[in-house]
């Protein structure tokens, strides 16, 4: 996989989401480089790692990552979430810190969970990427940008980052829907050893903030935060406020 490095500080994971790549952290990036020392993620599949022959397992991914970058903060969105949160719970030494930004242990609704989404969003999604590819990721893109309040700004955002390296691999695209549908990471938050950071957006359409905040209650040492006027990307419409939420998170652990 490809991970780049930049900045300088306290080591720093970022995770991105479904169809994306690492590029897509840059207003946030910009704004985090000189407090941390930045180790931007592509998944297996997407961007520069669109032909890595990594497995875009929750496993796989966060060992490769735990093996290539010191002990760190890593901050996972949407289906990064769940990695970030799986090393979290498998490889803890490797994991000083954890930030959820717009992303549940559990994305899909159950009867133990009933935060999640509908299962048949994601089968909707898997079945139509067969039919119409990149309609399906515009559609998906568009509804992470529902809620923001800079929607057309993010929704252009998203539209010029998803095929700006290279296009996502359909067969990997169907694997991190998989992902999201089928995880559930739940049962590992009470037994979490390290502090985590959950960061919502209130108008998020894809990941419920009752879900993020029902998931921090469940963690020790956690802390809530909701970014009132934000949807799925608040660190596009509002990455000022996220990049200050990472900063006072990373000096906690060093108090």
């Amino acid at each position: 996989m490809q991970i780049t490095v930049r900045g300088s500080g306290p080591p720093l994971v970022m995770l991105h989401g479904w169809a994306m790549h690492g590029g897509i952290f840059e207003p946030l990036s910009a704004r985090l480089e000189s407090s941390f020392t930045l180790h931007v993620v592509d998944l297996p599949g997407h961007g520069a790692s669109a032909h890595s022959g990594v497995p875009l397992t929750l496993d796989a991914v966060a060992r490769d990552v735990a093996a290539r970058t010191p002990p760190a903060i890593w901050l996972g969105w949407s289906l990064g979430g769940l990695v970030a949160l799986h090393a979290a719970q498998a490889i803890p030494a490797s994991v000083r810190g954890l930030a959820m930004l717009c992303a549940s242990p559990r994305f899909v609704r159950s009867e133990s969970w009933l935060q999640g989404m509908d299962a048949s969003v994601f089968t909707g999604f898997a079945n139509d990427l067969a039919r119409d590819y990149r309609a399906t990721i515009d559609r998906f893109l568009m509804l992470e940008a529902q809620g923001s309040d800079h929607v057309r700004d993010d929704i252009r955002l998203l539209r010029e980052q998803v095929f700006a390296i290279a296009s996502p691999d359909p067969a990997r695209l169907v694997e991190g829907l998989a992902l999201l549908q089928e995880s559930d990471l739940c049962g590992g938050l009470p037994t979490l050893s390290m502090p985590s950071l959950w960061l919502a957006g209130r108008r998020d359409r894809l990941v419920s903030p009752a879900a993020m905040r029902a998931a921090a209650a469940l963690a020790p040492g956690s802390h809530f935060v909701q970014f009132d006027h934000g949807g799925h990307a608040p660190f596009l419409s509002h990455a000022a406020d996220v990049a200050s939420a990472l900063l006072e998170f990373s000096a906690t652990l060093r108090a």
